[in-house]
């Protein structure tokens, strides 16, 4: 049985360049990622903060003929790598795109933290939707966003949980992977963020994500 689900009616194939944008991506994420391994600030936080894409690309190309992800959902997931790579190369507290915004908005503190954590939210919650919609009897059941946002918001909870476990074994030497700077309420602003994130997504992007799914399932084989 396919896993593959279409959300509406479609005889439409994919076109050739949505079967070869995951390819592009995952060369793009992988050179990246390989890149900011050099003269990175902190190569523990490097390491941490990338762990998530050391699996997970190798986990997306192994199952793309068994369960290929939509192309909305492959060019987010490239880009929540992306942001993880320039976060971990830099540390959160010193990504200079944030101390650009931090100047130029008169904040206190850098933003890239809480912008990661807003994609810690926006990003899962399709991957989430896609899995519930393909794989459960969730599709077009009014209980989909909610629990996706719960979702999202649990594992953002998890998250932060393996933060507060390198702060206790790491000590002073973890602090650039925390990236708090200061802010004693950070782990209550990280989940937040990353639950305005996940709702956010859903009501942006639900519509647009049912019409990658519906060209996934056309180009599915039958």
């Amino acid at each position: 049985m396919s896993a593959i689900h279409p959300t509406s009616p479609s005889t439409t194939a994919r076109p050739a360049t949505g079967r070869r944008l995951p390819a592009v991506l995952a060369l793009v994420v992988t050179t990246a990622l390989v890149a900011s391994a050099f003269g990175a600030k902190d190569p523990t936080t490097w390491l941490l903060e990338t762990v998530w894409v050391m699996p997970g690309l190798p986990l997306v190309i192994l199952l793309r003929r068994r369960f290929p992800l939509s192309t909305m959902l492959c060019g987010l997931l490239a880009a929540h790598a992306l942001v993880l790579i320039v976060g971990g190369h830099y540390t959160y507290a010193e990504v200079p795109a944030g101390d650009w915004v931090r100047d130029w908005l008169g904040l206190e503190r850098n933003p890239y933290d809480r912008f990661g954590h807003l994609m810690q939210g926006f990003v899962p919650a399709v991957l989430v939707r896609e899995l519930l919609v393909r794989t459960s009897p969730l599709r077009g059941n009014r209980w989909l966003a909610p629990l996706t946002v719960c979702a999202c918001l649990a594992f953002s909870a998890v998250f932060e949980m393996l933060e507060w476990l390198a702060a206790v074994t790491g000590g002073h030497a973890a602090d650039a992977f925390l990236g708090t700077q200061g802010d004693v309420w950070d782990t209550q602003w990280d989940m937040l963020c990353a639950l305005i994130g996940a709702i956010c997504s859903l009501l942006l992007l639900t519509p647009a994500h049912d019409r990658s799914l519906a060209r996934l399932a056309a180009a599915a084989p039958r």
